[in-house]
């Protein structure tokens, strides 16, 4: 049943996602530019070590526009990309509660090298600026509560998780 549900889903919540990436590469002219160039080519993430207690993630591929914006593959796995993302995936909510704190995942990029070099320029340097959609959204008061919210949830974030890696290095057998 799972299974069933994520099929159904994971394309409504790819297209979210590829609207979400676009919003964020068209707050920036340079990041638009970066990957014009690159029109027609394929980005694929690959989410390596997926639990296989839980449903597979659809295909994470896009290809870039004409306008330097992606669009998603759909479910259907198409030729081989140009560029290969591989994120460490073993641990899912790690990987999200790092992301939501803000910590970069190690990523290893395989492929084109001029594309390569783009894209990883885009992953060191864009960032979503959240708290410009909230002001405009809902206004500088509310905007500015819903921050402070937002970084005191990331800063306990940020102490489970440091806090749960000592509990594992205390847990663990000793050889």
């Amino acid at each position: 049943m799972l299974h069933t549900l994520n099929t159904l889903l994971a394309p409504a919540v790819m297209e979210r996602l590829t609207l979400l990436l676009n919003h964020v590469l068209g707050s920036e002219a340079v990041a638009t530019a970066k990957l014009q160039p690159h029109a027609g080519r394929t980005v694929e993430l690959q989410l390596a070590g997926w639990p296989a207690l839980l449903p597979p993630p659809p295909p994470l591929a896009f290809r870039v526009t004409p306008a330097g914006l992606l669009e998603w593959c759909g479910l259907e796995r198409s030729a081989e990309p140009e560029l290969s993302l591989r994120v460490d995936a073993s641990n899912p909510a790690q990987l999200l509660a790092r992301a939501v704190a803000g910590e970069r995942p190690t990523v290893e990029i395989v492929g084109d090298a001029a594309l390569a070099a783009d894209v990883s320029w885009l992953m060191q340097n864009l960032r979503w600026d959240l708290a410009a959609d909230l002001d405009r959204l809902f206004g500088p008061a509310v905007a500015g509560s819903l921050q402070r919210f937002g970084a005191a949830v990331a800063g306990g974030l940020q102490a489970a998780l440091r806090q749960a890696g000592e509990w594992r290095d205390r847990l663990r057998p000793r050889r």
